[in-house]
C-alpha cells in the first residue's frame, strides 16, 4: 500500500461553502477595541528590513516577502447581544442603525438601545454588525459583505459604550490595528479542480511493470477491515478549502495617501492597483489575488511587539 503524506488535521476535504470565511475564536482583551476585520489580497513584494529578532542576523538588513491587503470601506450598523440562556450562544437581542440596515437589505425592526441597556444584566457578550462597502475597489466588487466583529472590554457595558462611539461611522485600519502587530488571518486557499493521489497526497508512483499504471494507489487497503478506510487516498477535489494561518507580522500600515509606496509598476497581477487603506504583512497568505479574507488578533502569540524599521519596499513590475 503506498503511503500518503497529506496531513488528515485537516479532513474531510471539502469546499469552502461561503466566499466570507468564519472566524470561531476570538482574543479576550481588557483593553476597549475591535478586535479584527477585513481584506483583500492585493499581491506579493519583497522588501528590506532591520532584522529585529533573535537570531544570527540579527541587526543586520534582510530581505522578507511580504503580502499587500486592501482595506475596503469598513462601517458598523448594529450591534449582537448574546443571552446568558442560550447553550450555543445564539443572539438574543439586536438593534440597527435605520439607515444602513436598509443598505445592507434588513428591513425587520430591532430593540431600541435604551431598552436593551437597561437590560445589560442579562447578557455575557456584545458584539458589532458590520459591512464592508468594496464598490471603490479596482476589480468591480459592488456586493455588501455583512460580518460580525468581536470587540474588547472588561464586560459588555463598556463593549457596548466603546460600539456606539462608531455606529454610523467608517472604520479606518489604524482604529484596528498599529506597526508590529501579530495577527491571525482566515482565507480561502486556491481551487485547484479534480486532482489525483499522486498531486492531492503525495503518494508514491507505482513501477510501470508492477501493474501496467504508475500515477495510482498499489492497493485500497488490507483484507481485514473488509472495506476501503477513509484514510485510504483518493483523487478527488484540491484546494478552495478554509485555511488560517497564526502570527502574520504588521510590518507597515498606509492610507490612501501613501498608496504609491506599494504599487507596484504595472499594477498587482489579476488585482491592479491599491487604492483604499493597505496594510503590508510579512510572509504569505492563503489564497489568489481579489481573495476576500477576515483577519483577527493573534491569539496564540507571545512576541514582543517591535515597530520594524522598513529600508525599501520593491515596487518593480511583477509581469
Amino acid at each position: 500500500m503506498s503511503m500518503r503524506k497529506g496531513s488528515m488535521e485537516y479532513w474531510p476535504h471539502r469546499r469552502a461553502k461561503k466566499q466570507m470565511p468564519r472566524v470561531r475564536t476570538w482574543k479576550s482583551v481588557a483593553e476597549q477595541g475591535l478586535l479584527g476585520g477585513v481584506a483583500f489580497k492585493a499581491g506579493m513584494t519583497h522588501i528590506m528590513m532591520i532584522d529585529d529578532r533573535e537570531s544570527p542576523s540579527k541587526g543586520t538588513e534582510i530581505a522578507r516577502a511580504a503580502t499587500i491587503l486592501e482595506i475596503p470601506k469598513i462601517f458598523i450598523y448594529g450591534i449582537r447581544f448574546y443571552g446568558k440562556k442560550y447553550l450555543y450562544r445564539q443572539p438574543s437581542a439586536e438593534t440597527y442603525d435605520a439607515n444602513l440596515a436598509k443598505r445592507v437589505g434588513i428591513n425587520k425592526g430591532s430593540e431600541k438601545i435604551n431598552e436593551l441597556k437597561t437590560r445589560s444584566s442579562e447578557f455575557i457578550d456584545a458584539t458589532a454588525l458590520a459591512f464592508s462597502d468594496a464598490s471603490n475597489l479596482g476589480f468591480g466588487n459592488k456586493k455588501v459583505m455583512r460580518f460580525e466583529l468581536h470587540v474588547g472590554g472588561k464586560d459588555v457595558a463598556e463593549k457596548l459604550s466603546f460600539i456606539e462611539k462608531f455606529i454610523g461611522k467608517e472604520i479606518k485600519i489604524s482604529d484596528i490595528l498599529s506597526e508590529g502587530d501579530y495577527i491571525d488571518v482566515t482565507s480561502i486557499s486556491k481551487g485547484k479542480g479534480w486532482a489525483g493521489v499522486i498531486k492531492r497526497f503525495g503518494v508514491a508512483r507505482n513501477y510501470r511493470k508492477a501493474t501496467g499504471k504508475v500515477r495510482h494507489l498499489g492497493v485500497l487497503g488490507p483484507w481485514h477491515p473488509a472495506k476501503v478506510m477513509f484514510t485510504v487516498p483518493h483523487s478527488g477535489h484540491m484546494g478552495y478549502n478554509y485555511r488560517t494561518e497564526l502570527n502574520k507580522r504588521v510590518l507597515k500600515i498606509g492610507s490612501e495617501k501613501d498608496v504609491s509606496q506599494i504599487n507596484v509598476k504595472g499594477g498587482f497581477l489579476n488585482y491592479g492597483i491599491v487604492k483604499n487603506d493597505f496594510v503590508v504583512l510579512d510572509g504569505s497568505i492563503p489564497g489568489p489575488a481579489r481573495r476576500l479574507l477576515r483577519f483577527r488578533k493573534s491569539i496564540r502569540s507571545s512576541a514582543p511587539k517591535k515597530v520594524p524599521q522598513i529600508n525599501y519596499i520593491s515596487i518593480a513590475s511583477k509581469q
